[in-house]
């Protein structure tokens, strides 16, 4: 019922910025909170952040006072703004919503930091 589009992989240098986007479509009314995931080699899926319908976002702490995510509501689309990246950002992030119908994921896309 709900579909999530992301955009904006790519490699970056550390130190660097970087934005990604996700794109919702179809049955959009039903979408509550939205997140950002990532899988890097070897390690664990990692909740990045996460952010309500009304705006409220939580983070974390591998991520707190790098990464901010937001959401425009009108145009159903999240962001994951990232600065100061490192290499340990390095991974593959997935865009999720929770939605009336249940959860729906990205396709993921990759971000690479490295010089």
């Amino acid at each position: 019922q709900v579909q999530l589009v992301q955009s904006g992989g790519g490699l970056v240098q550390p130190g660097g910025s970087w934005r990604l986007s996700c794109a919702a479509s179809g049955s959009t009314f039903s979408i509550d909170a939205m997140d950002w995931y990532r899988l890097a080699p070897g390690k664990e899926r990692e909740l990045v952040a996460r952010i309500t319908r009304g705006g409220s976002a939580t983070y974390a702490d591998s991520v707190k006072g790098r990464f901010t995510i937001s959401r425009d509501n009108a145009k159903n689309v999240v962001y994951l703004q990232m600065i100061s990246l490192k290499p340990e950002d390095t991974a593959v992030y997935y865009c999720h919503a929770d939605t009336y119908y249940g959860t729906v994921w990205g396709q993921g896309t990759q971000v690479t930091v490295s010089s």
